[in-house]
């Protein structure tokens, strides 16, 4: 949804595939172990040859203790270098322990988000991907809905009434995705007021309703939720439970576990306590 300041990082060698999908979006620049001769051609085409291809260099190895200043103060801390893996997920407190290894691939996903995420944060991932990130916020429950609400709002954007949507032929990616933004949320006149939907719609769409929402939010099914510290209280599960959360990984540790574990058995959620903390500041 960013216009500008993005990059792109790759785990892997950059493909003729992934150079033309890069090619498309609006980033400003990429950085991968390596790149396919004519993948990196389609790259430095990209905006007008000033893009920025940076390749990894995999000697390198970060100094094992972070610094950071503040107004004269050092603060030191070890680097994190926990390794995000299958075993995190063993100790699983709820009466539904059953957590397949899709959900374990997503939860560990939204782990290695929150590991390089700032504090206090929570997020969605679902299909091998992160739907939904609530970050530095001031409380937990904040977290859990901001990062719901950007997870809802992934799924709306799959709707039948979405997806069915009549553009005009000329409109632009960002603005067809800035409308889309509006019109499933609570501004949607602004995309629907007369003079304003004839620049955007071929044929004026019906008001996507909080009801229509609502019925296909309730078939969003198998999402996983991370969180980067304990949830204090079960309000933050309930919040979640309405994202179609089925899976939940967080450290535990609050003195309400049990009312988070009741709540979670409530709704037959899978929890694994991880014992660990991933505050980022």
């Amino acid at each position: 949804m960013s216009s500008y300041g993005d990059f792109i990082a790759l785990s892997d060698k950059c493909d003729v595939s992934t150079a033309k999908i890069i090619q498309r979006e609006v980033s400003d620049g990429v950085i991968a172990p390596d790149y396919e001769p004519e993948a990196l051609e389609i790259l430095r085409s990209k905006r007008k040859g000033t893009y920025n291809i940076i390749k990894i260099d995999p000697d390198y190895v970060p100094e094992p203790i972070e610094r950071k200043q503040v107004f004269g103060i050092t603060f030191e801390q070890g680097r994190n270098e926990l390794v995000i893996d299958d075993a995190l997920f063993a100790d699983r407190p709820t009466k539904n322990k059953e957590i397949p290894q899709a959900a374990r691939n997503d939860l560990a996903i939204a782990l290695i988000t929150l590991k390089y995420t700032q504090s206090n944060s929570v997020a969605y991932a679902c299909g091998g991907q992160a739907i939904g990130i609530g970050a530095g916020q001031q409380s937990r429950i904040h977290c859990t809905r901001l990062a719901g609400t950007k997870a809802d709002n992934w799924y709306l954007r799959q709707s039948p009434t979405v997806m069915n949507l009549q553009f005009v032929d000329d409109i632009r990616r960002a603005d067809r995705d800035n409308a889309i933004d509006l019109y499933i949320g609570e501004d949607y006149m602004d995309v629907l007021a007369e003079g304003e939907w004839q620049r955007i719609f071929k044929v004026k769409p019906d008001v996507f309703t909080r009801e229509q929402k609502r019925e296909w939010l309730d078939t969003m099914k198998g999402v996983a939720l991370g969180s980067d510290a304990f949830f204090p209280f079960g309000d933050n599960i309930e919040r979640a439970h309405r994202s179609g959360v089925e899976y939940i990984a967080q450290p535990g540790g609050s003195i309400r576990d049990d009312n988070v574990i009741e709540v979670c058995d409530k709704y037959g959620i899978a929890m694994a306590f991880t014992g660990i903390r991933l505050f980022h500041h």
